[in-house]
């Protein structure tokens, strides 16, 4: 899996995160929605302790925990991405956009 962090998403998770110590983790979210297949996708930030099922994947700016349970729902190339005109992370394949709204928690 390859997983690459434009700049204007960097910038917002700096501004979010505020120099604390820990990972980003794109955190498949089932909570709510009846089903496994039915998560959606958000961001958490977590501090330095990384579960057991979390798999660390090097990105073009930081390293992203990824559940590997949840990895054979992802694209094999992914890009989080900020939108300025919703105020929202975006996850974006090179085919879809898998969440246009993703929301950030500071774990």
């Amino acid at each position: 899996m390859q997983i690459t962090i434009t700049e204007i998403a960097k910038e917002k998770i700096l501004e979010k995160i505020n120099g604390k110590g820990g990972f980003l983790k794109l955190k498949y979210d089932t909570e709510g929605t009846g089903c496994v297949m039915n998560g959606v996708p958000i961001l958490w930030y977590v501090d330095e302790v990384i579960e057991e099922e979390d798999v660390v994947i090097e990105t073009n700016n930081m390293q992203v925990l990824v559940e590997k349970s949840k990895m054979v729902f992802y694209d094999k190339e992914l890009k989080i991405d900020y939108s300025e005109q919703s105020g929202m992370f975006q996850l974006k394949s090179p085919s879809q956009t898998i969440n246009g709204r993703m929301s950030f928690k500071n774990k």
